[in-house]
């Protein structure tokens, strides 16, 4: 499915550095992320014990899972991921203020996250599947309205390029004219993916839309060779 190449590239660690973004009184941290991995799977469990396992014990796998994986308890939930994190099958950008983690935008390729929302309704219109696919974001309760989502969705872009770009897809919501508690959001708003730059292709529930995205890969530049002594 094409996405929008005349789209900017995203922001990552190629990008010119942006101010730090401070939030509200007592949170002098810049927010800064971290892919999830071995290494952050630690400050991710945290903040999901911290929420009950979020979702009655989802632990952020539902969408990885094929037919026949659902149905199992926290524990379990909990095991498989960590597993897919360990084995390098799961892939998120993670949100820190400070040392502590404060949300996620959840990202990987197509085949690693088969399960998404309204699946029925969008392979009836499918033609090409993307390279990645955007899922979900949760954010910590304490911090929702501090626009953590709107970071967490550019770094995990900023990912993506340095993993080689591609065709992005996300299945956002549109909420203009309505109300909606942003614990339902956890696929994100339409306006914000519009304004990172995503463009709408289709319809695949009342308010769900399939949104998408060219990224360019983020190349590291070339060494300039050294000069020679005359």
């Amino acid at each position: 499915m094409a996405g929008n190449s005349s789209a900017p590239p995203a922001a990552g660690r190629g990008a010119p550095p942006r101010p730090p973004k401070r939030l509200g009184p007592g949170r002098a941290h810049a927010l800064t992320s971290k892919p999830l991995a071995p290494d952050t799977w630690p400050a991710f469990a945290r903040l999901v014990e911290k929420h009950n396992g979020i979702f009655g014990g989802c632990w952020c796998i539902s969408f990885h899972l094929g037919p026949g994986e659902g149905k199992r308890t926290p524990a379990e939930y909990r095991a498989m991921k960590e597993t897919r994190v360990r084995e390098g099958r799961a892939h998120a950008a993670l949100v820190f203020d400070g040392p502590t983690a404060v949300g996620w935008c959840q990202f990987g390729p197509t085949g690693e996250l088969p399960n998404i929302r309204s699946r029925t309704a969008y392979e009836e219109g499918v033609s090409d599947l993307p390279d990645w696919r955007i899922t979900c974001f949760f954010i910590d309760r304490e911090r929702r309205g501090d626009g953590i989502a709107t970071f967490a969705l550019r770094e995990a872009l900023g990912e993506i390029a340095r993993l080689g770009g591609g065709t992005v897809e996300a299945y956002p919501e549109d909420v203009a004219g309505r109300k909606v508690s942003r614990s339902f959001l956890c696929s994100g708003t339409l306006g914000m993916f519009e304004k990172a730059g995503f463009v709408r292709s289709r319809k695949i529930a009342m308010h769900r839309w399939v949104v998408a995205r060219r990224i360019r890969p983020n190349r590291p530049k070339r060494a300039e060779p050294s000069g020679t002594a005359g």
